[in-house]
């Protein structure tokens, strides 16, 4: 599917990682969702309810970031595919990219993040 809605560099405060500090500590993670959908029918009608709204997308993004802790990004990333996949009928793809950049590796890195993507079964 070509159509996609992507919210981009989404920032949250939240506690994730596997070391001690890392859950006392909030730190920063920036959060990319895109939805794939079919986005002809709202755009052709120009109608809110044929698509999906962006600003409940990124509450249930923020929610599943801010409220839990998890050791691993892989493990975020997922649930908010599997929450998203869950929660809007119309999306049928979602990938989601987590960066990290407040890693600490011993030297200079940008970010160290994953990238996952998870299909509507059926």
């Amino acid at each position: 599917m070509s159509d996609r809605i992507v919210l981009s560099n989404m920032v949250f405060l939240a506690r994730h990682g596997v070391a001690a500090r890392e859950k006392v500590e909030a730190q920063r993670f920036e959060i990319d969702v895109e939805l794939g959908l079919d986005l002809q029918p709202a755009a052709v009608e120009d109608d809110l309810e044929r698509t999906v709204d962006y600003g409940p997308v990124y509450e249930t993004v923020r929610q599943i970031v801010e409220s839990t802790t998890y050791n691993l990004i892989e493990a975020l990333a997922e649930a908010i595919c599997h929450e998203l996949l869950s929660e809007y009928a119309r999306v049928r793809e979602v990938t989601v990219r987590v960066r990290k950049p407040e890693v600490r590796l011993g030297g200079p890195l940008d970010h160290a993040g994953v990238e996952i993507s998870r299909q509507r079964s059926g």
